[in-house]
């Protein structure tokens, strides 16, 4: 259940609000008019407003807290989406429960699925499931700029005489995400390599794994739908008591339940394993905070994991700034 319990709305009551309420774009009057964009995660609403500036007005969906594998459209939701000019989702199965919807919408006005703009053979799979891509790719940068170059074209496209503005603030936000890579490679490999292990709640951290070399063990899948058998419970609790794994995490958007029991059943086995802090995985920090935006939310997990496992990183991450309540550049 999500941090937000949200009333579901029946797909025939969705389609006849998009019979009644869409005749195509709601467009506004004025020609410079800021584009109406509605985005589902935060993490790509941060990034529309990075590259659109003031050429852009977005309403992210989903905030803090808010899980978006178990989300389901409002009401409020559909009057947003289907008045926008434009809807931005991640895809690639993330939002499951707004795939239908989404998909409809997609008849009658412009709708980026961004994640998709990651190469097929850049996308991780489960091997038993090699169909099910992993959605979780804003966790590697080197895979978040081709959607972040998506998005900066989703906006040429949508108002190409803007399209300069807009290549000019993709250039200057690639910059600040490739010095938070840069950053991310050296705390993180200050962590012992034997204690590069990585166990969080679901198995949101797979691209954070394959880009910096860490080990990576979700309680869960790559969807929150899924459940944690008692049998994946006790292999995980093996693998923490052989291999004396001394931290692990849970995430900002998911129950803490199996996590507690690791740490329990461990215990039990007489290893003690501390909770090494909260990551954010599919959702961010409140707004109006460094943590609110993609570049702060990854400072802070890569600041965080490499703290809680024995590397060395500043205690205000990158730029001194975890925990700060406002925004600052």
């Amino acid at each position: 259940m999500t941090a937000f319990p949200r009333r579901a709305l029946t797909l025939k009551l969705l389609l006849l609000m998009l019979a009644g309420m869409l005749a195509g774009p709601v467009l506004a009057d004025e020609d410079d008019a800021p584009l109406k964009l509605v985005a589902t995660t935060a993490m790509i609403a941060d990034v529309l407003r990075e590259i659109g500036g003031e050429r852009v007005e977005v309403q992210g969906l989903m905030g803090p807290g808010v899980d978006p594998h178990l989300y389901r459209q409002t009401r409020h939701d559909v009057t947003a989406m289907t008045r926008a000019d434009a809807v931005f989702w991640n895809g690639l199965n993330l939002e499951a429960q707004l795939r239908n919807f989404l998909s409809r919408l997609a008849e009658r006005k412009p709708v980026f699925a961004v994640g998709e703009a990651v190469p097929v053979e850049q996308r991780l799979a489960d091997e038993a499931y090699p169909d099910q891509p992993d959605p979780h790719v804003w966790m590697d940068p080197g895979r978040w700029l081709w959607v972040v170059e998506g998005i900066r074209d989703a906006l040429a496209e949508l108002a190409p005489e803007h399209a300069q503005e807009f290549e000019a603030r993709t250039d200057a936000y690639l910059a600040k995400l490739e010095a938070l890579d840069g950053y991310a490679a050296m705390v993180l490999d200050s962590v012992p390599a034997s204690s590069r292990v990585l166990v969080t709640a679901h198995d949101a951290f797979g691209y954070f794994g394959d880009a910096y070399e860490y080990e990576v063990m979700g309680i869960q899948g790559f969807s929150t739908e899924s459940e944690a058998g008692l049998a994946r419970i006790e292999s995980l609790v093996d693998v923490l008591v052989d291999r004396r794994i001394g931290a692990i995490f849970i995430e900002s958007s998911v129950s803490d339940r199996n996590v507690q029991a690791l740490v329990e059943g461990a215990a039990a086995e007489g290893w003690t394993v501390e909770i090494g802090g909260e990551l954010f995985s599919d959702a961010m920090g409140p707004a109006a905070t460094y943590e609110g935006t993609w570049l702060g939310m990854f400072d802070h997990n890569v600041t965080l994991i490499a703290r809680a496992l024995g590397g060395e990183a500043p205690t205000g991450g990158r730029l001194e700034r975890l925990g700060q309540e406002e925004v600052s550049e």
